[in-house]
């Protein structure tokens, strides 16, 4: 967003906060401390705040915020929270908690990205050893995304019925079972049925995973962190393909090495995840405030004052969520169509998860091994080449890891598209070139596969924080559901029909004219579209995704157009320099809180 516009916004939402200084009541009542806050009175004792009045006293700070700390922590040392063999607890600094909690789960992309890629290994040996056909190859190539369709659907009643640490183990068991089965198939239906199943796990934890990380860790850290996760998908691509290099040359059942290689790996995680916590905004949104207290305390402590602040809004607007007499008590997902806030994050994040599907790169990944052969290389010189593919992707999310808080999220969105679709039209090209000429093919070929997947690492992050944030937390467990599905049902279109498009369209017409054109579209979608979500709470942007879509515009085209200005005067560093903190967006606060602003009960 163009500096005209921040302080524009700036203002307006100084404006809307300026409210009587908060200071104590004359009167305290039976329930305790009372504060006078814009001429209404609260009281630090069991009292109600609307999302609006929490965040405007976290902005004002002051002694009410403290009072309401030490009220829990003397609740917490009467009423101590139990754990036990299923809940153990572990006593980690909190400021090394939050990088043992983002390390374990993350380890879930590892798993993701080692069975993508260890397929396109094995593909090369398993269709001849179980006596294959062409089909069947296909519909076991696309097991995996197949799967991950049934796991997102389970994704929503496992994270509401068990949440988010119980959901991440329960798909950890089905990984194991699925690798298991893969690596000791006999037949075609025993390999569909053990990739199926590691689909599901992968199609559970996929949506798990961004979501517990993001609900845990700081908001300066969290688009950081989020895209941990897929550079652990692409680290474990990586992995996959040196694995599949390493039982390449053993004598028979070299495949079943590779398929059955990430048992370790899952053995792991899962042991890890046994000691890590639950979701402190899950807790809260089950309404265990002290247990959400106490595993805030955990991960993230209280003596800073941010932190102090951040669980201060968070209990006061998950309380609100669970109280708003307009919530749905059945049905709940119906609100993504009957609300506007959260039926813009829905179509937010679907639109977002599409175009990072259909640019190809899950196709690519799955069929790295085979489009090598067909750029010229033998089948062994494919495997040890789709560590560059692999590779490249994975120094790619290397930026978005480091800086994704610092340039923010539309930042990446916008130059990261560009970047990859100049890729794509270098393997087109490649394609047209004489095959008798393998020099300027593989040329060609490597060095667009390069630039695309070293440009789609960072913009892969994206589909994963963005959806991550972007729901209310009532609805998050849906929300992702179906973000998930959406993901791993373009996954698979793309995947199993790869071949078929590849013949129907021509090679450069499958890639430069449908990836590539899905890439252009997607390029300007996000320039007027995409809203900034750096450095904001969960909560924060609930506000944000409050306002109407049109003045989301508006905000965006004079973004654009002073980014096309400084382009024009070749003002370079200042087009390339770091976002402006983000604020709240220009809205009436009726109309963006709605029932949260409204008078708080007693």
């Amino acid at each position: 967003m163009s500096d005209s516009s921040e302080k524009e916004l700036e203002r307006y939402v100084d404006s809307k906060l300026e409210v009587d200084h908060v200071e104590p009541a004359n009167q305290p009542g039976a329930d305790g401390r009372k504060y006078s806050i814009g001429g209404r009175q609260y009281s630090t004792s069991g009292r109600r705040l609307s999302q609006w009045d929490a965040m405007v006293i976290a902005k004002e700070g002051g002694a009410e915020i403290d009072d309401e700390i030490e009220l829990l922590e003397e609740e917490l040392k009467a009423n101590p929270i139990k754990h036990g063999l299923l809940n153990p607890k572990i006593n980690v600094n909190p400021a090394h908690f939050t990088w043992l909690l983002v390390g374990f789960a993350s380890m879930g992309g590892l798993l993701s990205g080692i069975d993508q890629s260890l397929i396109s290994g094995a593909n090369l040996y398993m269709p001849a050893s179980l006596h294959l056909d062409t089909s069947q190859v296909s519909l076991v190539a696309s097991g995996v995304p197949l799967g991950a369709i049934g796991g997102a659907l389970l994704l929503g009643p496992i994270n509401e019925a068990f949440g988010r640490r119980m959901a991440i183990i329960i798909s950890l068991v089905l990984y194991t079972v699925g690798a298991a089965l893969e690596a000791g198939a006999i037949s075609f239906g025993m390999m569909v049925a053990g990739r199926v199943i590691l689909g599901l796990g992968v199609g559970l934890e996929g949506g798990t995973v961004p979501v517990y990380v993001a609900e845990s860790v700081a908001r300066k850290y969290r688009g950081n962190l989020v895209s941990l996760y897929q550079f652990n998908i692409a680290l474990g691509e990586v992995f996959g393909y040196v694995v599949a290099a390493i039982f390449v040359n053993v004598p028979s059942g070299s495949w079943r090495y590779m398929l059955g290689s990430s048992l370790v790996f899952s053995t792991i995680m899962l042991i890890g995840m046994f000691f890590m916590p639950e979701s402190p905004r899950f807790l809260m949104h089950k309404n265990k405030p002290l247990e959400a207290f106490d595993v805030w305390k955990r991960i993230r402590g209280t003596e800073l004052p941010e932190n102090r602040e951040e669980f201060f809004v968070m209990k006061h607007s998950l309380q609100e969520e669970s109280t708003n007499p307009s919530r749905r008590q059945r049905f709940v997902w119906l609100d993504f169509i009957t609300v506007p806030r959260a039926r813009r994050s829905i179509v937010y994040a679907t639109i977002m998860i599409f175009l990072g599907q259909f640019t190809g790169i899950n196709a690519i990944m799955y069929y790295m091994a085979t489009l090598m052969t067909q750029a010229g290389f033998n089948s062994k010189q494919s495997v040890f080449m789709s560590l560059v593919g692999g590779g490249s992707l994975l120094l790619g999310t290397l930026p978005a890891i480091f800086y994704m808080e610092r340039f923010g999220r539309r930042f990446w969105a916008c130059a990261m598209l560009p970047g990859f679709f100049f890729g794509l039209i270098l393997i087109g090209i490649s394609y047209e070139v004489d095959v008798n000429n393998f020099s300027a093919v593989s040329g060609l070929y490597l060095t667009g596969l390069i630039l695309y997947e070293g440009f789609f690492g960072s913009y892969a992050c994206l589909t994963w924080v963005l959806p991550a944030e972007v729901y209310p937390t009532y609805l998050r467990s849906y929300g992702m559901e179906s973000s998930d599905v959406t993901l791993f049902f373009c996954s698979w279109l793309v995947t199993y029909f790869f071949s078929d498009m590849q013949n129907a369209m021509t090679r450069i017409g499958l890639s430069l004219g449908f990836y590539g054109g899905i890439a252009v579209l997607g390029w300007f979608y996000q320039l007027l579209f995409m809203p900034e979500t750096k450095n904001k709470t969960l909560e924060e942007i609930d506000i944000l995704f409050g306002q109407p879509t049109s003045q989301l515009v508006r905000q965006n085209l004079g973004s654009v157009a002073e980014t096309a200005s400084d382009l024009a005067h070749f003002r370079l560093s200042k087009v390339f320099s770091p976002s402006a903190e983000s604020t709240l967006p220009e809205a009436h606060r009726d109309s963006v809180v709605g029932p949260m602003a409204k008078e708080v009960q007693g």
